[in-house]
């Protein structure tokens, strides 16, 4: 197997006939998309419609870290050893388990002269494009990375296509913290997307009922923003949902939300018990944020008859909500929080500036992490 980053042989003729969604970088499996590539070539030097960004930081996927560090036993050296293995073997970062990724920062370093992405050499760029499709190369062994956190520091190289998305990052907010609101925007996007389609339609059908909001994993990073994002919209009452006593007392102080409650989401009867109790009937709207399997029966069975079901979490079976919601007889509408919603990064930095609570959430856990 030859190396990631070194070249596949292609030509200079292959590398000037390209596509705009990065099919001229699939190795393996010929055919598909570079998200459901096995293999990608991440070498150095790029087409005239890509972009070369030098790679400052990762922010791992949540459920893929989790999975990692679980299977792991929490040792970070082995967390570390395994995502340096994942890179180097498959050209990108893709938990093979979870099927996850991240994103990234860095500096642009050389943009294509056909790059439709507006970024130019020395900007300093978040992705919001998910690692899984993004040619990775890491250079300095992770060393500066302990392997228990999120948030890895790192030297290499990454590839934007022409249609990948990248934001320019604020001066006036540190890039950690940028990363970790960036990591998550699409999620306060859609919720208040959502939310706002609930509250103008009981307006126009006269329904004088304030629009409810259930977020799971309310104290989380993509749950706080929502939460934030669903009362912008108009949202009458918000549940947050956590699952332990230190997080309900952080989003209590935070006050995002009009209750919070604890329950575990892997428990069908105790989330909708728990939502139902805070509100007094089951949410309109149900945010899933949560980095663990087995939660999707518990979001469909605390959501109204009529209403709308959100997941966020990469840890989503798919198949058991579907089938869950079938069993359960809800006429309840499920949507994938796909991580892109136009005006999503500038919506969540903006939350952070203006909510405190929000951006008190944050700060601690990166100061944690």
């Amino acid at each position: 197997m030859r190396a990631p980053g070194r070249g596949f042989g292609r030509s200079s003729r292959e590398v000037a006939v390209t596509s705009p969604v990065g099919l001229h970088r699939v190795v393996e499996p010929a055919g598909v998309l570079p998200q459901a590539a096995w293999r990608l070539d991440a070498a150095r030097e790029i087409a005239p419609n890509e972009v070369r960004i030098r790679v400052e930081r990762l922010n791992l996927d949540a459920a893929s870290f989790r999975q990692l560090s679980e299977k792991h036993g929490g040792d970070g050296e082995k967390v570390r050893a395994e995502v340096l293995e994942i890179i180097a073997e498959r050209g990108k970062m893709q938990n093979p388990v979870t099927g996850s990724g991240g994103m990234l920062i860095g500096t642009v370093e050389e943009a294509g002269r056909r790059s439709p992405l507006g970024l130019r050499s020395g900007d300093r760029v978040a992705t919001l494009v998910s690692l899984t499709l993004t040619p990775l190369v890491v250079t300095d062994g992770l060393v500066r990375w302990d392997g228990r956190g999120e948030q890895v520091p790192c030297d290499g190289w990454a590839i934007l296509f022409a249609r990948s998305i990248a934001a320019v990052l604020p001066a006036d907010l540190d890039p950690e913290l940028s990363l970790a609101v960036l990591d998550v925007c699409g999620a306060p996007a859609l919720t208040a997307r959502v939310v706002a389609e609930q509250v103008a339609r009981r307006a126009r059908e006269g329904d004088p009922r304030p629009v409810s909001v259930a977020v799971v994993g309310g104290a989380g990073k993509s749950g706080s923003l929502s939460l934030a994002a669903a009362r912008r919209a108009g949202a009458g009452r918000t549940v947050g949902v956590v699952p332990v006593v230190a997080e309900r007392d952080a989003l209590v102080a935070a006050g995002l939300a009009t209750e919070v409650v604890l329950a575990d989401a892997r428990d069908p009867v105790a989330l909708s018990s728990a939502v139902t109790s805070a509100l007094g009937v089951p949410a309109d709207v149900t945010v899933v944020c949560v980095d663990v399997p087995g939660c999707e029966h518990g979001a469909v069975l605390a959501t109204a008859d009529g209403g709308t079901v959100v997941f966020f979490s990469m840890a989503t079976s798919f198949a058991a909500a579907a089938l869950g919601a079938e069993g359960l007889a809800a006429d309840v509408t499920m949507l994938v929080g796909n991580g892109f919603v136009p005006g999503h990064a500038e919506l969540a930095l903006d939350l952070l500036r203006s909510e405190p609570g929000v951006r008190g959430l944050f700060e601690a856990r990166l100061a944690a992490g």
